[in-house]
């Protein structure tokens, strides 16, 4: 059993937008997060999530 906190399966809230840099308007993950999020471990990615929660992230409305 896993003592990582329970997430949803993605932080994505398809408001996807990189126009500008090379992370999302809406999640908050790289591009290259983003493309590999699917083979990322449950480790690797409560690393992105605890980040991209820290600077306020997922955004609904941007």
């Amino acid at each position: 059993m896993s003592d990582l906190p329970i997430r949803p399966d993605t932080p994505c809230v398809a408001v996807c937008s990189t126009t500008f840099d090379e992370i999302c308007r809406g999640c908050g993950r790289t591009v290259v997060e983003v493309a590999h999020w699917v083979s990322m471990t449950p480790e690797q990615k409560e690393v992105v999530w605890q980040r991209i929660l820290a600077q306020g992230y997922p955004r609904r409305n941007t």
